[in-house]
């Protein structure tokens, strides 16, 4: 086999080749290296838009790759500790699905924490596998779902023998992590695959003073965010692997739903950033963690905020934490995070990455310098002086139990009917409602809609929220099973 380095980036060198041949194209895109499309050309450069290229044989293919593609994969397995790593360029939504879909079959369990990303929902009603939900331990104060706890995914397990996979988030959008080796150690013992949802834990492979990754914790397939926290551009993703899985069979499910056009501009942007984690990736993510910890020093001084982090870890339900995120509720200012959220935006130019009924998440990453953090800080301050008040009468994000009643799929392709959205509690939804982001659904296909769940609906759109999913975009009318 022939040695890694990874000083190499193979998919950008041999874009570097290709670029410097006069190759008359006579295949498409066709926009001819831009010269078919000036304004696309000035928008992008003409650097940017000569790469965008087809597959062809100096340049490998995606679907089967056997050449530069195959070789940027070996790097960025060894990179990330895997058996394999494929390169998704359909972002990490479809890393997620590709991994349920690679697990289950129809009618087949798998056991899940409910604050999963819309993308694991979206596999259930793609392959028809059954959720088993393990309810997540929430925090009172933060009005957020915790991770998993040990007992109760082996309370899950007992019941559910059958079940063929566990699911965890590592760690969730807030920074939280369930003891990830117990609970893969577990699935094991049960003969049950581990999956994981690594989307926003990237930078866990590049540093010992950030939580276990989900390799290291001997998963069977994890899916990271490279555009996230790695660096890359927007909807490039790693699906990584272990031993225990096909890398045939895996590529072959990819497959049923991946480009089979993808794009160069992507693929090299993976190649790059994983030499660049890599080669820097330590040195680069201790910059980071302190940016970070100074962040949420400066950010509790102020008074109201909490910036919280690992004095949260309770050794279960938080097991670990990623200080990297910059998580702050704002309740005690007497605003939403949503409102934080859109004031940061709208009055000081500020664009952080969600804000909820309760918190707000500034995403740090190896692009934040200094000058930024000192621009969060004061705005977040003036933000308390100019619009805090009472906290009386603000809803607090806080889990609501589930009632699964029908299979995800079997109600997404189910007989429905639309009602007005107070009309509908009791019914089964048929489609999904959530925040955008962070994307976890308030309801999914096959759940009964509830009082408490039409309120915080209601409740989340007047504060401004971003709610998608259903039909009606102003989610004023939700689809339910028709007669049930």
């Amino acid at each position: 086999m022939k040695e890694l380095s990874q000083e190499r980036a193979p998919i950008y060198e041999a874009l570097e080749r290709f670029n410097k041949m006069r190759v008359v194209p006579f295949d498409v895109p066709g926009h001819k290296r831009g010269r078919g499309n000036p304004e696309l050309t000035r928008l992008l450069g003409e650097s940017c838009i000569r790469l965008d290229v087809n597959s062809m044989k100096p340049l490998d293919n995606l679907c089967h790759p056997v050449s530069v593609i195959r070789e940027a994969e070996d790097l960025a397995a060894e990179a990330f500790h895997a058996s394999h790593a494929f390169l998704m360029v359909g972002g990490t939504t479809s890393a997620v699905q590709s991994m349920i879909l690679s697990a289950t079959r129809r009618g087949e369990k798998i056991i899940l924490p409910r604050n999963v990303h819309r993308s694991v929902m979206g596999a259930m009603v793609l392959n028809g596998a059954i959720p088993v939900y393990v309810n997540p331990e929430g925090n009172e104060r933060l009005g957020i779902p915790l991770g998993m706890s040990v007992e109760a995914v082996k309370k899950a397990i007992q019941e559910n023998p059958d079940a063929k996979a566990v699911f965890v988030n590592n760690p969730t959008y807030y920074g939280i992590c369930s003891d990830l080796r117990a609970i893969v150690e577990l699935a094991h013992a049960n003969h049950m695959l581990c999956l994981v949802d690594e989307a926003h834990g990237t930078h866990f492979y590049f540093s010992d003073k950030l939580p276990l990754s989900a390799m290291d914790a001997g998963a069977d397939m994890a899916a990271v965010s490279m555009h996230k926290s790695g660096g890359s551009l927007t909807q490039s993703s790693l699906l990584l692997t272990g031993p225990a899985m096909q890398e045939g069979h895996v590529r072959q499910i990819i497959n049923l739903t991946q480009t089979t056009s993808g794009s160069y501009l992507l693929l090299s942007s993976l190649d790059i950033s994983r030499r660049n984690l890599a080669l820097r990736g330590k040195e680069a993510f201790e910059r980071v963690i302190e940016l970070a910890e100074y962040a949420r020093k400066e950010i509790n001084q102020i008074g109201g905020y909490y910036a919280y982090s690992r004095e949260l870890i309770n050794g279960d339900s938080i097991y670990d934490f990623d200080v990297t995120k910059l998580s702050v509720n704002t309740l005690d200012v007497g605003l939403a995070g949503i409102e934080v959220y859109d004031l940061l935006r709208d009055e000081y130019d500020i664009q952080i990455e969600f804000g909820d009924l309760g918190n707000i998440l500034a995403y740090l990453s190896i692009g934040d310098r200094s000058r930024e953090i000192e621009r969060l800080v004061s705005a977040l301050s003036e933000i308390r002086r100019r619009f805090g008040r009472e906290k009386g009468g603000l809803m607090k994000q806080e889990y609501i139990d589930p009632r699964v009643a029908v299979s995800p799929q079997d109600a997404f392709y189910a007989e429905k009917e639309s009602l007005p959205l107070m009309e509908t509690a009791g019914r089964i939804c048929s489609e999904f409602v959530m925040c955008y982001p962070p994307g976890i659904p308030i309801l999914a296909p096959g759940e009964e809609i509830t009082e408490d769940i039409l309120h915080y609906i209601v409740y989340a759109k007047e504060k401004g929220c971003s709610m998608t999913g259903p039909e009606d975009a102003a989610i004023e009318r939700l689809n339910v099973l028709k007669g049930v």
